[in-house]
């Protein structure tokens, strides 16, 4: 494979709402470029971006994926992500390592959701659009465009439009060397005359192309609004690049990944116009104060590495890396500064799709893949100068609230599942295990169901273990409601010594989690030595309390009272007299807790009497609502809530804000539950007792 120049590399990112074309304009590019022999279709599960068994089987991109072709000189590294919200930590990571983001739109049914969404994600970095389908015979070009503007802005101009839409007589027309084009079936551009009908058109959006570009340099500003000359076609071009690189500019283009129209058109702008490595140098790091620091990036400096991406299976793990400085060489001794394990990187490759291709040397600014490093992770950065003192800034990845229990299917499997999700913890930072000692459920958290669906899927097909999914059980609390005064006595005389234990306590509530004991027994009735006794059995019982075996929180007891048997008092009598006396004070005398958690919803404002109307539904109390501050149209509520009225809210919030909404969800205290709700749980849990028995 012939040696590239950071100036001759291309990072682009495919990003957009699900099933607009992503994958299958990746695949007309490699097809096209002759890095595949054939075009892959989706719905035919045999294209070279989506390859991993879920994606075949889905028909729909789960993760990012990564391929390179050559075109005009140029090596052009094509980053492929999904569209589904779930799988939004990949977008992420795609983007990180991205020179720039190519919005991908469908041309019928135009922005969506994820459109938006992924727009906001690329919200620093330059942009493009292309918009797909466009063979679709309700494909129209305007209506989609005029869409991008309203949502987007002025940034967005025309570059690459079509006329005729929807007839025989469709074409393209390039408003940067003002010709007219048709398209043959191997994607090659067939000239065309220019339709009559379309000069007034053409001339709008050519006004709106030159107004954008004038606005890279002062120059061309007086040329266009005050002398109001038309730009050269060599000014045109220098503009775009400019524009592009600064990210003033989003150039819009068209055509079809399935007839090729267009495509190789926008390779040759990727190759001729899209920024480089070489463009950008700025990079944000991380000093050991944890300040973010800029550093110029250089081609000859040490060698640094960002890893983006981990794939990990029951044979190992791959490790996807950015060229960060300077130039990797086979066999380099490279320092993890976050975790200051030496690897040597024993391969380097480059990828198309799972087609890996052994390399020698990748330079500054490429991207590859390595593998069998021994402690390096996701955001770890990696260089040969090992008093760096500063690592590169890490990917933030969503936190995940979707909470479900795993079953397993097989007894004895409980092993494997913790091995095969830890390892697929290091592939997906969206996702959480922990295995709850309380409710001795092994909980799984995602970002919605079907990425969940997709994590069991791989517990399956990687490391042979079959699990269902289930609720979890919530954990409540109980606890005193008044003062009781009880006396617990343990009598038992079966030959030989015998057992006694006698005491009196007063049980009241306090504010705090745990037992506070205290003794005020006069004139030693209970000796001194029994105390500890009577704490451990108190305790003990506390574990499980008398309405649902819930643990008891906030016990207050004082020993004032009692008796004892020279012979037949032992520790183990006061004990089980304690635990008597608990469940006496507590009977008829407590009351079930509930957790509750503080929400924050970041919804868009014109949501907010729908989002406030839900949770109130969900017996939440809104605390109040603000702006979310830099996110112009978005609002904050803010509501404390029962955690068993959340347990769906991460797939119902996405239903309500078609994706548009997010929330967070933290544990604050335990408060009494409503009667009726208390009732259900009680007999809830006295059936499962009886089942059990």
């Amino acid at each position: 494979m012939a040696k590239f120049s950071s100036d001759q590399i291309r990072n682009v990112c495919l990003i957009g709402h699900g099933g607009d074309g992503k994958t299958s304009l990746a695949e007309a590019m490699l097809y096209l470029a002759k890095a595949t022999d054939r075009l892959g279709k989706t719905a035919d599960g045999n294209t070279v971006m989506d390859f991993d068994p879920e994606e075949i089987r889905r028909s729909i991109s789960v993760s990012a994926s990564l391929a390179n072709f050559e075109w005009k000189g140029k090596k052009i590294n094509i980053l492929d992500t999904p569209g589904t919200f779930d799988f939004v930590g990949e977008v992420r990571e795609a983007l990180r390592v991205s020179g720039t983001a190519v919005l991908v739109v469908d041309g019928k049914s135009g922005c969506k959701v994820g459109t938006e969404l992924t727009w906001d994600l690329a919200a620093n970095m330059p942009k493009a659009f292309f918009i797909n389908k466009m063979d679709d015979e309700n494909a129209r070009f305007d209506r989609v465009f005029q869409d991008m503007r309203n949502i987007f802005g002025s940034s967005v101009c025309p570059v690459f439009v079509t006329y005729h839409e929807g007839r025989a007589d469709m074409g393209y027309y390039n408003l940067l060397t003002e010709e007219a084009f048709t398209f043959d079936k191997a994607g090659n551009p067939v000239p065309a005359e220019l339709p009559a009908d379309m000069a007034d058109t053409f001339a709008d959006y050519q006004h709106i192309l030159d107004e954008s570009l004038a606005e890279t340099s002062e120059e061309l500003m007086e040329k266009v609004l005050i002398l109001e000359e038309p730009l050269t076609h060599e000014e045109k071009h220098t503009a775009l690049n400019a524009g592009l690189m600064s990210g003033t500019i989003a150039p819009v283009f068209c055509g079809s990944s399935v007839t090729l129209a267009g495509v190789k058109v926008f390779m040759d702008t990727i190759a001729a116009s899209f920024s480089s490595p070489h463009d950008h140098k700025e990079e944000t790091m991380i000093d050991k104060d944890g300040n973010r620091v800029s550093v110029r990036s250089t081609e000859d400096g040490d060698t640094s590495l960002f890893v983006f991406k981990t794939v990990a299976d029951q044979f190992g793990k791959k490790s996807y890396f950015k060229v960060m400085n300077g130039t990797l060489k086979k066999d380099m001794m490279l320092s993890n500064l976050v975790s200051g394990q030496t690897e040597k990187i024993a391969r380097i490759a480059v990828a198309v799709g799972k087609k890996e291709i052994d390399v020698d040397e990748l330079c500054f600014g490429d991207i590859g893949v390595t593998v069998k490093l021994i402690n390096t992770n996701t955001n770890d950065t990696l260089s040969s100068n090992d008093k760096l003192g500063r690592v590169y800034a890490p990917i933030e990845f969503p936190v995940p609230y979707l909470c479900m229990a795993i079953i397993p299917k097989a007894k004895g499997d409980e092993d494997k599942i913790s091995s095969g999700i830890s390892k697929l913890l290091e592939e997906d930072y969206t996702v959480k295990y922990a295995n709850n000692a309380e409710t001795k459920q092994m909980c799984l958290y995602g970002l919605g169901d079907m990425h969940l669906d997709v994590i069991t899927n791989k517990l399956k097909n990687r490391f042979g273990t079959s699990v269902d999914l289930e609720w979890p059980k919530i954990p409540y609390r109980e606890t005193i409601k008044r003062t009781k005064s009880v006396q617990g006595k343990h009598k038992k005389q079966s030959g030989g010594h015998g057992q006694y234990g006698d005491v009196k306590i007063e049980f009241s509530h306090h504010d705090g989690d745990g037992l506070i004991f205290t003794e005020s027994v006069f004139g030693g009735a209970v000796p001194k030595n029994f105390f500890p006794a009577v704490e451990k059995g108190l305790q003990e019982s506390m574990a499980k309390g008398v309405l649902a075996g819930y643990p008891v929180i906030g016990l207050k007891a004082n020993l004032f009272d009692g008796s004892y048997h020279d012979v037949d008092s032992s520790e183990m009598s006061f004990k089980l007299a304690a635990n008597l006396a608990f469940k006496e004070g507590l009977k008829d005398n407590s009351v079930l807790l509930e957790p509750i958690g503080d929400l924050k919803v970041y919804i868009p404002d014109n949501m907010m009497g729908d989002i406030i109307g839900d949770l109130n539904k969900r017996r939440g109390r809104i605390v109040g609502t603000n702006p979310w501050e830099g996110h112009k149209g978005y609002t904050v509520v803010e509501a404390e809530t029962p955690a068993a009225e959340m347990s769906t809210y991460a797939i119902q919030l996405r239903a309500m804000t078609q994706g548009r909404g997010n929330y967070t969800f933290e544990f604050v205290r335990y408060e009494e539950a409503p009667a009726n709700i208390a009732q259900k749980i009680i007999d809830e849990a006295k059936k499962a007792a009886a089942d059990e028995g």
